[in-house]
């Protein structure tokens, strides 16, 4: 009998192909939720993809101690997906930060009392380049927290930052795995995450002009797919994976590929980074943008395909199938 994991944030997008993987991969998956209430919406989403025979889910808070314990029980591996999300900039900033953080810290001092082999987290590239000036950075780069990053960038740094301090001296391998823009089509229920709120957007007519932003991309089931890796491949532990094309991608490639595909309401003109940093003062979707308005980072990514074995699907197949999903649903 394959072995359990403990997959926190399962109800969202990245979590549910997540666990769609690890149930095709044999594995046992115990997914955490705040409420039950969404457990059979999730059941339901996998169930057309995967035999959910293997699946369970618990009632547990990253903000509260209880159940965590008894959640691993059982579990060789936690995936530490869940984190919070907002395209737009919260009033404070510790509503992410704190979640974030402190739910990290939770969860991987629970992992380390049950004694699970290792602890797969996911992080983001915005924790590896935000803060920093258009170039080429790796694994061993780190946002600058000190810099006006937006808060949910800073979140994801510091709560890698505290996984990363909180397994020190311990015999718990971490593996962390860091996305860039996730695109891809959703399995289903609720839909989540950066990339997902603005490719709806786009394809709704919502976006008036296409912000000049450029960021390395993945997709979601390649993302599934590192995490699965990543629990098991020799060589991973102690290390950070950059999960993203080693150049930017920029939206208006994303824009012309969803034009091309049909979808009529895709705005074609770039919008000038004054006017979104002027819609900043007044707009927090505009704010949560400004940070990144014309910064080029490209990503060393060599160690995703030589440890983890990565084959990247184009993503160009990516933007299509995330823009087919959403217009069903």
């Amino acid at each position: 009998m394959a072995e359990n994991v403990l997959l926190t944030g399962i109800t969202g997008y990245i979590g549910q192909h997540c666990a769609a993987e690890l149930l095709r991969n044999g594995y046992g998956v115990v997914g955490t939720m705040r409420s039950r209430a969404k457990a059979e919406e999730t059941k339901s989403a996998l169930a057309r993809v995967v035999s959910v025979d293997r699946l369970s889910f618990v009632e547990t808070d990253l903000l509260a101690d209880a159940g965590w314990d008894e959640a691993m029980k059982g579990c060789s591996f936690v995936m530490h997906v869940a984190s919070p999300f907002a395209l737009a900039e919260p009033r404070d900033e510790n509503e992410l930060i704190v979640p974030a953080v402190d739910g990290t810290k939770r969860v991987v001092a629970a992992a380390r009392r049950a004694g699970v082999k290792r602890l797969v987290l996911t992080s983001s590239t915005v924790a590896v380049a935000a803060g920093k000036k258009s170039g080429k950075y790796g694994p061993d780069s780190w946002s600058d927290v000190d810099a006006n990053i937006g808060a949910y960038s800073k979140s994801k740094t510091l709560a890698e930052r505290a996984a990363w301090k909180a397994v020190e001296g311990g015999a718990m391998e971490l593996v962390v795995i860091n996305p860039g823009g996730v695109f891809g089509p959703s399995l289903g229920a609720k839909i989540d995450g950066q990339s997902v709120t603005l490719m709806a957007d786009m394809i709704a007519g919502k976006l008036p002009m296409i912000p000049d932003v450029a960021m390395g991309m993945i997709d979601v089931r390649d993302v599934a797919l590192l995490h699965v890796k990543a629990l098991t491949a020799a060589g991973a532990a102690g290390k950070r994976f950059i999960a993203a094309s080693s150049e930017p991608v920029e939206m208006s490639e994303v824009a012309r590929v969803l034009k091309s595909a049909g979808y009529t309401k895709v705005p074609s003109i770039k919008a000038p980074s004054f006017m979104l940093r002027l819609m900043s003062l007044f707009d927090r979707e505009a704010r949560g943008m400004v940070p990144f308005l014309g910064i080029k980072t490209a990503f060393d990514n060599r160690a995703t395909f030589d440890v983890l074995e990565w084959k990247p699907t184009p993503l160009e197949n990516s933007f299509r199938d995330m823009a087919s999903a959403l217009s069903a649903n």
